[in-house]
């Protein structure tokens, strides 16, 4: 999930931003073009690269920067703000092992800082690239800021990452559409969800295009429902040109028909109130999907989810992939994998028994290739 410190930031923005009119033309938050190159990562030395006879196991993790299960102010009604070196080190050692033991071939990760104030300055993607059998990654930015005024950030740079141990081509970021619930001011330092997509070669099959996504978490306006329009018709154009792609990310939604859409209890921090007569907001930013109930119902009857719809609601508690709450289990689904092609019957697994890696369980599953 995104991070919502906006109630906090208004009264930190005047003065830092008077200062830097004042002494810098620098400006302090990143603003992105609707299309814009991505960052393009190698390792120095390459490992070679598989050769696949019929499938490649695609898995897809919002990795929480690194941090596991660690309280945070900005989610798990957490204090901390920052982490040392010591405390950030060992989640990305664990996420390291994980991904060794899924040994996806590809892999897209959401919530990677790089060189952020709050993750002690580490380069997330470079250490995980170092430490694992991938040669390539494609990153771009969804959050970055010189200096954010709010509870101590800081320097501040997450974003999403594809990984393949084969070159990635025509790696792009893709910018989604922008909040109309945020005032300018705090819209200006918050993040701005995207898209990042690139395509793979693996000799003697067609080109795969790719795409990760990492939709708003916090909107109360129709935004999140833009993002998934986006994301689908990103997904159309491939599939009108003939391209079998893969495409998934952190969708930040509940599948069409899920029994529980109303997470505001199980989210609300001691002091909180929700549902009540009095209250505002009567919902808690971000736990309440009810009304957002069909907005993946066009990308299901399009494309072929990793877990069918139809899987999904015969036992739902087995796909769930999210929980806010660091001491229980997962208990709602937010993550996913789409293809225009096929995966392979019965090779998803929705990784559960990660639980003390992040607060998302990584999905993969098994994509079928398809020949020249």
């Amino acid at each position: 999930m995104n991070i919502p410190f906006y109630r906090k930031i208004v009264i930190f923005l005047f003065i830092p931003l008077l200062l830097t009119a004042i002494n810098s033309c620098e400006p302090l938050a990143t603003s992105f073009a609707d299309v814009e190159d991505a960052v393009m990562y190698t390792k120095s030395a390459k490992v070679t690269a598989p050769l696949p006879d019929s499938t490649i196991t695609v898995m897809t993790w919002n990795i929480r920067f690194g941090i596991r299960r660690q309280s945070w102010f900005g989610d798990a009604c957490g204090d901390n703000t920052v982490f040392t070196k010591d405390e950030v080190i060992p989640g990305l050692e664990g996420i390291v092992s994980r991904i060794k033991e899924v040994k996806p071939d590809i892999l897209f990760l959401q919530e990677c800082d790089i060189k952020s104030n709050r993750t002690a300055y580490i380069n997330e993607l470079q250490y995980i690239l170092d430490n694992t059998y991938f040669n390539y990654a494609a990153y771009v930015s969804e959050w970055k800021s010189e200096f954010i005024p709010s509870d101590g950030l800081g320097r501040m740079e997450m974003g999403l990452v594809i990984l393949s141990p084969w070159p990635i081509t025509d790696a792009k970021r893709i910018n989604l559409a922008t909040r109309t619930d945020q005032a300018g001011i705090v819209n200006y330092f918050y993040l701005h969800s995207c898209i990042v997509t690139g395509n793979i070669k693996i000799p003697g099959f067609k080109e795969i295009p790719l795409l990760n996504i990492h939709a708003s978490a916090f909107a109360t306006d129709d935004t999140k429902q833009k993002h998934f329009e986006e994301f689908k018709a990103e997904m159309d154009k491939l599939d009108a040109a003939g391209k079998y792609f893969i495409a998934g990310g952190d969708l930040n939604e509940l599948p069409p028909g899920s029994d529980s859409t109303d997470y505001c209890y199980e989210d609300m921090c001691p002091g909180e109130s929700f549902h009540q007569p009095g209250d505002d907001p009567q919902h808690k930013a971000g736990s309440d999907y009810t009304k957002e109930n069909t907005w993946l119902q066009p990308i299901y009857n399009t494309y072929k989810c990793a877990v069918p719809l139809n899987v999904y609601l015969a036992n739902q508690s087995a796909y769930f992939t999210h929980t806010t709450r660091p001491e229980h289990t997962w208990d709602r689904t937010l993550d996913y994998l789409f293809t225009n092609n096929r995966w392979r019957a019965g090779s998803t697994i929705t990784h559960q028994a990660f639980l003390s890696n992040s607060d998302h369980a990584p999905v993969s599953s098994e994509f079928v290739l398809v020949k020249e």
